[in-house]
């Protein structure tokens, strides 16, 4: 069960589609030059035969598309039959105050498990780790975090992307600078956060900072730090720029989905693509608006991405060997995570 690496990526535009198989409409647009990227949701994945035949049909009709979804644990995760249901990942945080290392050695296991679930029903990496502290303030984040100890965040994080890379996954981190230090959810307005830049690199930036030179990704927060920019981290060329020059992030930046009321002060579909784009992202998030992403699609048809844009964006294929998941289940160490699971969720 292989898929081969694709020579070359597409464009900076990453979208969904609508349902569990691919329309007509869907099967034109995805050759479109913009697109270099499908995110699966809920609504598109029944089980891991279907979300496999899905991932395949998606990868005839554009061979060189990067395939990813949010599959987190808890409250995010977007495939649930046949697969582990995996607890949010405050439950490690708590297990890592009884036993550190029992706790890291479980979120490498974690790590790992997550990706060669995902790998063998088709796609090629899942938004994760979350690095934000949970500060028992954002209903966007809460027990989404791993915990509201920066240091914890770092070493629980650190083992997680450790086992995603043992398999082959790119570690995706967000949300920079942090997202839990506001009382709003990016989902429905723009929260702001008054903290000084000096105040976020003594909490909430520990964990980007330290891990940094190991994160394949990093997904920027709809947070406006009013007293750093007066535009949200996602938009923010001094953020953008800070994370590349100041913490040495050599990775793929990808903006979290445009759509979102935190991204609406940038301006409709087009500006808000070219924003993102013009701010340092090198892939924009476009989901649950096709309207919106076909009017994407045109503004960026005639965009040439950077050749170093798409130097990093070849990192986020899939690079493990793709078990099937009845080869996976008969591994030792498959069994002894999916039950050590159990017990802390």
């Amino acid at each position: 069960m292989t898929t081969s690496m694709p020579d070359s990526f597409g464009g900076p535009l990453m979208c969904d589609i609508q349902g569990t198989h691919l329309s007509g409409q869907e099967r034109d647009w995805l050759t479109h030059p913009a697109v270099g990227g499908i995110i699966l949701f809920a609504r598109n994945v029944e089980s891991p035969e279907q979300m496999w035949q899905l991932c395949d049909d998606i990868r005839q009709c554009r061979p060189n598309i990067v395939i990813g979804i949010d599959q987190e644990g808890g409250r995010v995760q977007r495939l649930r039959e046949g697969v582990t249901s995996l607890p949010p990942m405050a439950g490690l945080g708590r297990y890592y105050l009884q036993s550190p290392d029992e706790a890291l050695q479980l979120a490498r296991d974690t790590g790992w498990l997550l990706a060669m679930e995902m790998a063998a029903c088709g796609v090629d990496f899942s938004f994760a780790p979350v690095l934000d502290l949970d500060d028992a303030r954002c209903p966007a984040i809460g027990n989404r975090a791993f915990s509201d100890d920066p240091q914890h965040v770092t070493v629980l994080g650190g083992a997680f992307i450790e086992g995603l890379e043992e398999a082959g996954m790119a570690g995706i981190g967000k949300h920079f600078p942090g997202h839990g230090g506001v009382t709003l959810d990016s989902h429905l307005v723009m929260p702001e956060d008054d903290r000084t830049l000096e105040m976020l690199e003594s909490r909430d930036l520990i964990p980007f900072r330290a891990l940094a030179k190991r994160l394949t990704g990093v997904m920027p927060a709809h947070v406006r730090f009013t007293r750093v920019d007066d535009q949200p981290a996602g938009f923010s060329r001094r953020w953008l720029e800070y994370l590349r020059h100041t913490i040495g992030f050599k990775g793929v930046i990808v903006s979290d989905d445009l759509s979102m009321e935190g991204a609406a002060m940038a301006g409709g579909p087009g500006e808000g693509v070219m924003a993102a784009l013009d701010a340092g992202c090198d892939l924009t998030l476009l989901c649950n608006d096709p309207a919106a992403a076909a009017l994407a699609r045109k503004v960026l048809a005639s965009h040439e991405m950077p050749s170093e844009s798409r130097q990093r964006l070849a990192r986020l294929y899939f690079s493990g060997e793709r078990l099937t998941l009845e080869t996976l289940m008969a591994i030792p160490r498959w069994q002894r995570t999916r039950e050590r699971l159990r017990l802390i969720g």
